[in-house]
């Protein structure tokens, strides 16, 4: 059982999606660490260093050793979603990155949690591109992750998520108004898959088999709306060259008690 966990990463490990009435963002990487507090018989302590908007090179670049530095016994890694929504990437830097930075992590003794994010490209316009640069990408990462753990162990070891892979987890009950990012149901869904990987109990409260058992909605055609609230915006950041992250800092910077009794 794991008694400190830090995650690093874009909105995704962020929590966008998952929206509280004060204006917070919660998302799967806090429910995994109440998750974690409610089995454990000792306190949790997580920080959250993830940062909306980021490519994978600024989250290895001033996330990861942050997040080393705190000395967690598991540190949960996701990055190159915002990469492959570029116009332009390379899939085999963002795969040789994610693979560097698993074995830095690892070689501090550190056990990673690396996990894919959820696939959006049945509920997006331009739904294809994604579709095909994060099927390549997942392919790298899987064949990364199938090396890692054929060799010899001699660090912290590793933890494979594939939500990416997550059939269920593509419906559109599972996102946001702007189709971009998971809402509340996905990020426990989530998190209920990385607890599962983990080996500890998924909290009944979280009703992630409730939701799964649901019809499902289906793809839909988005709308004039949803153009003009949330692709323009969009395209109006790439053409400026800023980021919804711009300003922002961590959630939370510091391994910090969790509250094993905490209601979500």
């Amino acid at each position: 059982m794991f008694t400190s966990y830090v995650a690093i990463g874009d909105s995704f490990t962020e929590g966008v999606g998952d929206d509280l009435p004060d204006g917070r963002v919660r998302g799967w990487a806090d429910l995994v660490a109440v998750g974690l507090a409610v089995a454990s018989d000792e306190p949790v302590r997580y920080a959250n260093l993830a940062i909306r908007g980021r490519k994978l090179g600024p989250i290895v670049g001033e996330q990861l050793g942050a997040a080393i530095a705190l000395r967690p016994q598991l540190m949960s890694i996701n990055g190159g979603g915002n990469d492959i929504m570029r116009p332009r990437v390379s899939i085999d830097d963002v795969a040789e990155q994610t693979a560097q930075a698993v074995r830095t992590a690892a070689a501090a003794g550190i056990h990673v949690l690396l996990l894919s994010g959820a696939n959006p490209s049945d509920n997006l316009p331009g739904g294809r591109a994604v579709q095909r640069r994060g099927d390549e990408l997942a392919e790298r990462v899987r064949a990364m992750v199938a090396r890692a753990q054929a060799e010899t162990p001699t660090s912290g070891g590793m933890t494979f998520v594939d939500n990416f892979g997550d059939a269920g987890l593509r419906d559109l009950r599972y996102w946001s108004l702007d189709r971009l990012h998971l809402n509340a149901f996905g990020h426990a869904r989530v998190a209920s898959n990385v607890l599962t990987a983990l080996g500890v109990p998924v909290p009944a409260e979280w009703r992630v088999d409730e939701i799964a058992a649901q019809t499902p909605v289906g793809r839909t055609r988005p709308s004039l709306a949803y153009y003009r609230d949330y692709v323009l915006p969009w395209i109006g950041r790439r053409l400026t060259g800023r980021s919804s992250g711009d300003g922002r800092s961590a959630k939370l910077s510091q391994l910090t008690p969790v509250d094993p009794d905490i209601a979500f």
